[in-house]
């Protein structure tokens, strides 16, 4: 039995360690480091230490065993933060009620999805992996780091990072609900759905503190309420355990959502999409909300017909915590470019501009104090660029999270790539040669069914 036990023991030792998060140790050299928080150091090197940042100095000196990165000529910034990401999920929705808090896209995350590959390819190293907006309030949402390939999908999970949870405001959640006489059906019902989870929360909240304070009693033999996972999650919510992100696009939804926050205490909201914000840009500010927003994209739903490409601008110079997201698997590789959008709309500089995929995520996701900027003791998730990453002629180097290269243009595998290469010569076909395909084909069966119904087939 003792050998048994022993054996177990030994099991569950041997995977406990496999799954640990591996962290590099590298010294990256000479690059112009643009440390967002504290200014551009020219010809500055970077020392990582146990995946995270040690030093950030000149002249500084590897030591034995570590790996070094040639950076000169080049440009070191923080790994860039994705604040609305899909990717690494497969459905992304539990639309089966208008509140769903008690599902988490953490439970199944994919480490092999190319996405992740691909965002790396574009200097991301850290992604807010979220529920999807058919709910009022959908499930908790998941802060994965871009250890892309990784056998455990736990690993992914970005450990210690603060729980948040999806709200959904608008079209989403009256278009998916509504029917069979399931509120909601209107804006109107959005909020009645909201402030009456929030409220079946407080009961459950209420019940669990009469219960925890009788049970310590002498003689009290009651029974505890029935646990539910769904409330419990928006008792957390309530007690500021976890932030919410809340899918929005009109200005009259952003005041009505900040005076549900208010009634209930919720301090801790980002508000994602915004099409509107800068038309509430100063409430928003004085709420404490923050904003995460798209660069310019708008009009492709009723609700969004209305923005702004200086959106972000705006509530950057009103004091708004902003990002720039992606909500797009493709757009995820290029939110460098997104960015660079904001010193043609709203002149921002290159700090601020930057700002918006790096440290402002990171502060919306609650993990400032690790990730965002190139300082000593944070994390030492880094994205090296050919030139300055607002300039359109930039192209992403090499990407490193915890320390480690997870992304080297110079070994990048060619069946991982989205277009082939242009030196490889490709299968070509002919105008002529299609149709003349095609004139084969409507000479068999679907010829005749087209003649059956008398239609010229030489009209458009």
């Amino acid at each position: 039995m003792k050998k048994i036990l022993l054996i177990i023991c030994i099991a569950v030792l041997a995977q406990q360690l496999s799954a640990q998060v591996e962290r590099g140790n590298m010294l990256i050299k000479g690059g112009t480091v643009l440390t967002v928080t504290k200014g551009t150091l020219e010809g500055t090197d970077v020392l990582v230490t146990n995946g995270k940042i040690a030093q950030v100095g000149k002249n500084l000196t590897a030591p034995a065993g570590y790996k070094v990165i040639d950076a000169q000529g080049m440009f070191v910034m923080p790994g860039i933060i994705d604040a609305h990401s899909h990717a690494g999920l497969d459905a992304i929705n539990e639309g089966t009620s208008p509140v769903t808090a008690e599902v988490n896209t953490g439970d199944a995350l994919n480490p092999f999805q190319v996405n992740l590959y691909r965002a790396l390819g574009g200097g991301v190293t850290t992604i807010h992996a979220m529920h999807g907006s058919a709910n009022a309030i959908g499930g908790q949402c998941e802060t994965i780091k871009l250890r892309f390939g990784v056998k455990d999908p736990e690993l992914l999970r970005m450990e210690g990072a603060p729980r948040t949870i999806k709200f959904a405001l608008g079209e989403n959640p009256t278009r998916v609900h509504g029917g069979g006489g399931i509120v909601p059906r209107t804006r109107m019902g959005v909020e009645f759905v909201i402030r009456q989870a929030f409220s079946q929360a407080k009961e459950y909240m209420a019940a669990w503190d009469t219960y925890n304070k009788q049970k310590i009693q002498k003689g009290f033999r009651g029974a505890p309420p029935a646990y539910n996972m769904r409330l419990e999650t928006l008792a957390d919510v309530l007690r500021g355990n976890i932030i919410v992100h809340c899918h929005s696009y009109r200005a009259d939804e952003l005041q009505m959502m900040l005076k549900v926050c208010k009634d209930f205490g919720v301090k801790r909201i980002v508000f994602q999409h915004v099409n509107e914000g800068f038309k509430v840009a100063p409430e928003l500010a004085a709420y404490g909300a923050m904003a995460s927003v798209f660069s310019d994209w708008w009009a492709y739903k009723l609700e969004v017909y209305y923005s702004t490409a200086y959106n972000a601008a705006i509530l950057t110079k009103n004091g708004v915590t902003t990002s720039i997201n992606s909500d797009d698997a493709e757009l995820m590789r290029h939110l460098y470019h997104e960015a660079a959008k904001t010193q043609k709309y709203g002149d921002l500089n290159d700090d601020e501009a930057l700002s918006l995929i790096t440290i402002n995520p990171a502060r919306q996701l609650g993990i400032e104090d690790r990730v965002g900027s190139i300082e000593t003791g944070k994390e030492a998730d880094i994205a090296i660029f050919s030139k300055h990453p607002l300039s359109i002629y930039a192209i992403p180097m090499i990407t490193v999270v915890d320390g480690i290269v997870r992304f080297d243009r110079s070994k990048d595998p060619d069946d991982m790539r989205i277009f082939v290469d242009p030196r490889q010569s490709v299968e070509t076909t002919t105008l002529r040669e299609t149709r003349n395909a095609h004139e084969q084909c409507m000479e068999g069966a679907d010829y005749m069914f087209v003649k059956m119904f008398g239609l010229n087939l030489n009209e458009q």
